[in-house]
């Protein structure tokens, strides 16, 4: 029996020191513990961890009851003192042996919950790194739109300025036109007097030689 509980307490000792350094036995045995947990296999530790329990109190009882006897009577018979021992033996192992499965059964617990958060941090990481990469994507799609829209601001720009050229070119050629054609009636009046002029001269000496004419015939 004690020697059964020593190998326990080893093999627990073991799995405990596995389970500090991550090597690819660790793995193998936290599937193990996981293929454990499942199914029936909770009830089943459970009652060994009971079985366990009640024997090592009982192993305390006896014990108990051995320091009374020897309370009670003076004499001290070498058999308790190997029975008391063994007791006690037993009874610290067992006890040991329990607790030692509570921290396996503990470190299992915090490693799975250590390894879920890490793969819940690295898929928040890549989640972060994707959106990151769109935002990217498209800050540069509006970085080249804003330049291609500042390119064809400035293009428009340089057509209203060429517009802008143009309209005020015309512009003057119509104020020179303007003052072309205003020319052109004022010379077209005077032309006009002049050929009033003319006329009322071309009558008048038409009307003095018809007048001398008139004369020489009589």
């Amino acid at each position: 029996m004690i020697q059964l509980l020593f190998s326990l307490v080893f093999a627990e000792m073991a799995l405990i020191v596995i389970f500090v350094f991550k090597t690819p036995l660790r793995k193998l045995v936290i599937m193990g513990i996981d293929r454990v947990k499942r199914g029936r296999g909770p009830v089943v530790v459970k009652t060994v961890a009971g079985t366990v329990f009640v024997v090592m109190m009982s192993a305390v009882y006896n014990a108990v009851a051995i320091h009374k006897h020897w309370s009670e009577d003076a004499d001290i018979n070498p058999t308790d003192q190997i029975l008391m021992a063994n007791y006690l033996l037993e009874a610290s192992l067992m006890g040991f042996s329990l607790f030692l499965a509570f921290m396996i059964d503990r470190l299992h617990h915090y490693i799975r919950e250590l390894r879920i958060r890490r793969k819940s941090m690295e898929a928040v990481k890549k989640q972060n790194r994707v959106s990151d990469d769109g935002k990217t994507s498209d800050i540069k799609a509006l970085e080249e739109e804003s330049a291609a829209l500042h390119a064809k601001i400035k293009h428009l720009e340089a057509e209203l300025d060429e517009k802008t050229k143009e309209a005020s070119s015309a512009e003057a050629n119509k104020l020179a036109l303007k003052k072309q054609s205003e020319g052109f009636l004022i010379e077209y009046d005077r032309l006009l007097e002049e050929n009033q002029s003319l006329r009322s001269q071309l009558q008048s000496l038409d009307w003095r030689f018809s007048h001398s004419d008139s004369k020489k015939s009589m």
